[in-house]
């Protein structure tokens, strides 16, 4: 059963929706028949690589929503709170705002190496904990280094024109879908679950998924006939 996930690497509560998530498939008792794609989603694909108040979130988004630098920051102490009560460690003022497109086409030729979901845990801890700079190229192939991608890889992805256009076909799709927002989460094409829900609520879903889907996909037991073979661990038998 496939579960496609979209998120903005930049977005607060999608690293807090992977951990729920992850947390709610720890105690599903089917998880070795879960299939997982993460996808790219960017909330803000005209921000500058170099925006205004880049090295103070809470001026940042204080300036974007008319709000005060006082009622921003304690916004963002909430949220830093609630990140930890999942386990995660937000500093949220050492974060980097940045347009989050190279990031998102790292992860796309990640995705080709099967290495996307370890793609997106390294750059959200990269951004919200580490304070890293994710337009910055250098940045980006140690990050890649640690994914499990070469230099040239790296620079693959941020030059070859195929990783931007899979971004923003995603985005495309996710809309198509009905997203307003991140994180999304689509479980077998019928069921969304939008926003960062606590892991019971996720596993409800998935339960009610997978009963679904393991009828609409019943197991074939065969009535088998052996006869000399070789097996997948390269043993011939009777040889």
């Amino acid at each position: 059963m496939k579960i496609e996930i979209w998120s903005d690497i930049m977005c607060p509560f999608c690293y807090i929706g992977k951990r729920n998530f992850e947390n709610a498939l720890a105690l599903f008792p089917n998880k070795q028949y879960i299939e997982v794609e993460w996808k790219s989603f960017q909330l803000d694909p005209a921000m500058p690589e170099v925006p205004k108040y880049q090295d103070d979130m809470y001026m940042f988004v204080a300036d974007r929503k008319g709000l005060s630098y006082e009622q921003s920051k304690q916004r963002h102490e909430e949220l830093i709170r609630y990140a930890k009560s999942v386990g995660l460690e937000y500093n949220l003022d050492k974060a980097l705002v940045t347009n989050s497109m190279k990031g998102h086409r790292v992860i796309q030729f990640a995705k080709t190496k099967a290495l996307g979901e370890t793609a997106e845990e390294i750059l959200f801890n990269a951004y919200f904990t580490q304070g890293k700079n994710l337009s910055n190229k250098e940045a980006l192939i140690e990050l890649g280094n640690e994914i499990g991608l070469t230099e040239d890889e790296v620079n693959t992805s941020l030059t070859d024109s195929l990783y931007k256009d899979k971004v923003e076909s995603d985005s495309r799709e996710a809309q198509a879908l009905g997203a307003k927002g991140v994180p999304f989460f689509v479980v077998n094409r019928k069921y969304a679950i939008a926003g960062a829900q606590q892991p019971s609520e996720i596993l409800k879903t998935l339960e009610r998924s997978f009963s679904e889907w393991q009828n609409e996909n019943p197991e074939t037991a065969l009535q088998t006939t052996d006869g000399k073979n070789c097996s997948i661990d390269g043993a011939c038998r009777d040889l």
